[in-house]
């Protein structure tokens, strides 16, 4: 795979596209709250396949209804494209489990 760190313009573009998620420091992250923690868990897991097709997989922080996703290519030490590919899917995920106007 052919990843390369983004510059801080790229990723300003990228997080455009990104409701919710913001950057702090080498990574980009957001949190999703849901009705309780068997909700919170249940999309926890729903990440688990794709996570790993991609081989990238998310830092992940659970506090009974609120799940944070934490995203950065730690190999490279910063954000990459797949970072905000994972980030897409993970927004696709929380759409389903939330509705559309979660996302």
């Amino acid at each position: 795979m052919d990843e390369r760190l983004l510059g801080p313009q790229e990723i300003s573009r990228r997080l455009g596209d990104r409701r919710g998620w913001r950057q702090v420091g080498a990574e980009i992250r957001r949190e999703f709250r849901f009705a309780g923690f068997p909700e919170a868990v249940a999309f926890v897991q729903a990440l688990v396949a794709p996570a790993e097709r991609m081989e990238h997989h998310p830092d992940v922080d659970i506090r009974y209804d609120m799940v944070t996703v934490r995203l950065s290519t730690h190999s490279l030490g910063g954000l990459t494209a797949l970072d905000f590919r994972l980030a897409e899917l993970i927004d696709g995920l929380a759409a389903a489990a939330l509705g559309s106007d979660a996302v």
